[in-house]
């Protein structure tokens, strides 16, 4: 989608600081870190949410997890086996979740300890 800002990333129109890539998915850091290490991982074609994605393509939300995950390990934040220190996996829907950008995004965050609820 030309307007859609993340879609703009993914074409090289949009400068971002990439932190991993696959070749379905590009995570990279948030401009308005909310922790020490905050991430946003996304699908490089455009899925406005979760529930949308899994509809049609189920394999590419596993590989967005699995590089949500990767991003965990390299930033240091879990090993290869998921173990401490930890992170927060986050992903907004709707604008009563405070979705600004309609392209699905997860947050990875870390870094610090993370109390539950959030908000």
């Amino acid at each position: 989608m030309s307007d859609c800002l993340f879609c703009r990333m993914v074409a090289g129109e949009i400068p971002a600081d990439v932190v991993h890539e696959t070749d379905r998915t590009l995570a990279f850091r948030d401009i308005n870190p909310q922790a020490p290490t905050h991430v946003l991982v996304i699908p490089k074609d455009h899925h406005a949410t979760a529930g949308l994605l899994v509809g049609a393509d189920p394999q590419l939300l596993v590989d967005v997890v699995a590089a949500a995950h990767a991003v965990a390990v390299q930033e240091g934040l879990a090993t290869e086996d998921g173990s401490e220190p930890g992170y927060r996996i986050v992903t907004n829907t709707g604008p009563q979740a405070g979705q600004t950008v309609h392209h699905l995004h997860l947050h990875v965050l870390g870094g610090r300890p993370m109390r539950w609820p959030p908000g």
